[in-house]
């Protein structure tokens, strides 16, 4: 959750505005003082986490499940020791 003056928020709406769409609150203060909280919408956002873990099913279903060692494996991948 971030805070920002009111006079800086009536600055920067349109980027603020893109900020709550992925997904941040902001607090709107005046003189020190929170005046009004700016919240990403509810619905919007339970369907794109649907939408999301739609997606990730149908991927698993087409390749396949993976395995611990795989897993593992992936991770360590291109680490340096």
């Amino acid at each position: 959750m971030r805070e920002i003056q009111a006079s800086e928020a009536k600055a920067h709406l349109p980027q603020l505005l893109a900020d709550v769409e992925r997904g941040e609150t902001l607090i709107i203060t005046r003189h020190g003082r929170a005046i009004a909280r700016i919240v990403p919408e509810v619905d919007r956002r339970h369907e794109e986490i649907d939408k999301a873990i739609r997606g990730i099913k149908d991927l698993r279903m087409r390749t396949g499940g993976i395995t611990v060692d795989e897993l593992l494996s992936s991770r360590e991948e291109g680490r340096k020791y």
